[in-house]
């Protein structure tokens, strides 16, 4: 399977963890959650739940009509929440990259606390490699380029720098928080 084929398993499973829904409420959520930047259609949506459909991932729950046309409903199965668990917490280099790593954070608050430091660590590093590009790069003051390329430039760099600081109040959090924990059980 393809990194973006998983990622939008794991989007999918992810959803329907909580509640059942309708393939609209999925894409209507997958919006809401991730952001209109990641546009799903309908044409990628509906295969794809068909597909999870036939590997027992979810099932058809209900068919119950409203109005012309039967709406299905579509529930994660006990194998679906697996399925869910392993994609979330076997995240390896690939959930570092841009969309990967925007699915993963949606679903933190599912992972246990070394898959959350694994993944906000391995994106830190994934920035900060773009971070020492740009900087070797030094297009920000390069006279012989182009004012709007220069500034598309800058604005790279002060992302990267940006979500770098982030991502470290993150990790701190994240770190802090178990040497909290770990001492409230020594007491």
């Amino acid at each position: 399977m393809t990194r973006r084929s998983d990622m939008l398993e794991l989007a999918i499973l992810g959803l329907l963890h909580d509640t059942p829904m309708h393939g609209y409420e999925v894409r209507k959520q997958v919006h809401r959650v991730l952001g209109t930047v990641r546009a799903m259609s309908y044409g990628t949506l509906y295969p794809r739940l068909r597909l999870l459909v036939e590997r027992g991932l979810i099932v058809e729950q209900d068919a119950s009509p409203t109005g012309r046309r039967a709406r299905i409903t579509y529930a994660v199965t006990p194998a679906g929440q697996e399925r869910f668990q392993s994609l979330l917490t076997t995240a390896g280099p690939s959930a570092w990259e841009d969309d990967a790593f925007a699915v993963h954070f949606a679903f933190f608050g599912r992972a246990d606390r070394a898959v959350r430091l694994r993944i906000l660590e391995g994106r830190r590093a994934r920035l900060e490699e773009r971070l020492a590009m740009y900087r070797a790069n030094g297009l920000v003051d390069d006279d012989t380029l182009d004012g709007y390329a220069a500034e598309l430039h800058r604005h790279g760099l002060e992302s990267a720098e940006r979500d770098v600081r982030w991502l470290t109040g993150l990790i701190e959090t994240e770190r802090s928080a178990g040497h909290r924990g770990v001492a409230q059980h020594e007491e």
